[in-house]
């Protein structure tokens, strides 16, 4: 490939890419992955009182904060509109959303590597990475009657 040949940049609307119901009033939308990378960027649209299985991940994880508010149950801090979080690859931790909130909570999420979902021993139930989460969502697409989305996918 050469420089001529390299986009300046691959742009997707917001109204591009649908959103997907994930349960419990909860959203995603896949907006980019890298498969060979280990890297998914999304974004999550999470009601009140919503909660992810207790996980940790393979590699890092960026998360940034637009809407609403969240937390980890194993942490004292707590995400709001404009807050930026790191999370070290290994680090477990429960993502839940107050009951209280009164809007959705917005965040988006670049994810390096899997997904490790625990039980209540720690051990591995289930994993997630950049190809299951892309074939997840066309496949939530396709259910919910919504045309297959143009991901960028490289």
């Amino acid at each position: 490939m050469t420089v001529t040949e390299i986009p300046t940049a691959i742009h997707r609307g917001d109204d591009e890419l649908p959103w997907v119901d994930i349960g419990d009033g909860s959203l995603l939308k896949v907006l980019q992955i890298k498969e060979r990378e280990g890297l998914w960027v999304i974004r999550n649209r999470f009601a009140p009182g919503y909660q992810v299985q207790t996980h940790k991940h393979t590699g890092p994880v960026y998360a940034f904060t637009t809407s609403g508010a969240w937390r980890y149950r194993e942490s004292e801090f707590v995400n709001r509109a404009g807050s930026f979080l790191y999370e070290p690859a290994g680090s477990v931790h429960t993502l839940v959303v107050p009951p209280d909130n009164t809007e959705p909570t917005d965040v988006f999420f670049a994810i390096w590597g899997a997904n490790l979902n625990l039980d209540a021993d720690g051990n591995v139930e289930s994993v997630y990475d950049a190809g299951f989460i892309l074939q997840s969502y066309y496949l939530l697409c396709e259910a919910q009657g919504l045309p297959k989305p143009d991901v960028i996918v490289e």
